[in-house]
């Protein structure tokens, strides 16, 4: 699967624990956008409604040859199975986009399912990123 956009803040924001893949219900000159790298997922969620997954807030350029322009931010339809539906409400865990994949032509949304991390989780990344980046260094040269 080739990797069309990704969503940076998520696993710094969120202690993912298991991934799903859904499909996107998209028009034609979206899937053009996106295949071109125009796609940001950028502030993006998923959330239920009628027993449905919907993608909201992610932004995908309008393609500039189409002659139709949907709204760059309207919410997108999830295709699931309905044992995935059923897990993402199960469990008490935040279902978080991940990143957009192509796959045989087709693109698919990476959803990570997680728990939201405490700001002293944030900050004892960071450390151990500057410690493993110092070491890094300290050996290198």
């Amino acid at each position: 699967m080739k990797l069309l956009a990704k969503n940076k803040r998520a696993t710094y924001d969120y202690e993912i624990t298991d991934k799903l893949v859904a499909g996107l219900v998209l028009s034609g000159p979206e899937v053009k956008s996106i295949k071109a790298g125009h796609a940001s997922l950028k502030g993006s969620f998923v959330h239920l409604r009628d027993d449905e997954a919907w993608l909201t807030n992610a932004h995908i350029t309008p393609y500039p040859q189409a002659h139709a322009k949907p709204d760059p931010i309207r919410s997108r339809k999830l295709l699931l199975h309905r044992k995935q539906l059923e897990q993402i409400k199960a469990g008490g865990l935040v279902p978080v986009p991940m990143a957009l994949l192509q796959d045989r032509g087709l693109v698919k949304l990476e959803i990570g399912l997680g728990r939201g991390k405490k700001k002293y989780d944030k900050r004892q990344v960071i450390k151990q990123r500057d410690t493993e980046r110092d070491i890094a260094r300290t050996l290198k040269g």
